[in-house]
């Protein structure tokens, strides 16, 4: 008989700290995975720096907001991570502004380090607001390339009506770079991904280019949010900035 693994409970959390606490942030980044390998129930878990995502070049960093990403078998060690983890606590306790969102996933397709941390979930059909993460490692030669394409789909990005949040996440400055968005529904992500000329050449260009050592994409729908960042819920305040 084949048991199918439970489908992942996924956490990501964005933390914005005054600038008097960049200094702790980064420390924290770096003791954190210690923290994280000890944790009870964690499948995978990545601190990740952000930016603006406009270039995906070290201009973009933005050193007072912060990402912390979690996946887990069972909602229950996932509560308990944020009840008790000094990872998660720590990170309260630095900023002023704290913004988390539970993800099911619901596409995912490539690697991240190697492994496939959303499960391979059938495509399942999701009326609500969606998220969406890219992430890949750059292959070292096509850097240049793969930064001049990023403008003009930025551009188009920032454009799209349903779009309700969108960072650049980044595991180090330069070469492991990614996004995380969040949309109004998945229609919204849609007509951004497959139908907007620049992003749409840049898939195609894709293979041709060979840009990525490892890339990985999900889509996930979004089951709950909690707290703000950049001055709301980007899924109740429309004008939180994009």
């Amino acid at each position: 008989m084949t048991v199918t693994p439970p489908t992942p409970h996924v956490l990501v959390e964005l933390f914005r700290v005054p600038r008097s606490r960049v200094p702790s942030a980064l420390r924290r980044m770096g003791t954190d995975r210690l923290h994280l390998a000890r944790t009870p129930g964690l499948r995978f878990a990545k601190l990740l720096g952000t930016g603006d995502g406009r270039t995906f070049d070290v201009r973009d960093a933005d050193p007072r907001t912060w990402g912390v990403l979690t996946v887990w078998g069972d909602r229950d060690d996932a509560a308990a991570y944020q009840q008790r983890s000094p990872v998660a606590r720590g990170w309260r306790a630095i900023a002023e502004e704290a913004w988390q969102a539970q993800l099911r996933p619901l596409v995912a397709k490539g690697r991240w380090s190697g492994v496939a941390p959303f499960g391979e979930p059938e495509a399942s059909r999701h009326d609500g607001p969606v998220a969406a993460i890219t992430r890949a490692r750059l292959a070292w030669g096509t850097m240049r390339t793969f930064w001049r394409a990023v403008p003009p789909v930025t551009a188009e990005l920032r454009a799209m009506p349903g779009l309700r949040l969108a960072v650049g996440i980044g595991e180090a400055p330069v070469g492991l770079q990614g996004t995380f968005s969040v949309w109004a529904s998945t229609r919204a992500l849609t007509d951004f991904a497959y139908r907007q000329p620049a992003h749409r050449e840049a898939i195609e260009a894709t293979p041709r280019v060979g840009w990525y050592a490892e890339e990985l994409f999900a889509r996930f729908a979004v089951e709950a949010t909690r707290g703000q960042i950049f001055g709301g819920d980007p899924l109740e305040d429309t004008s939180v900035p994009t």
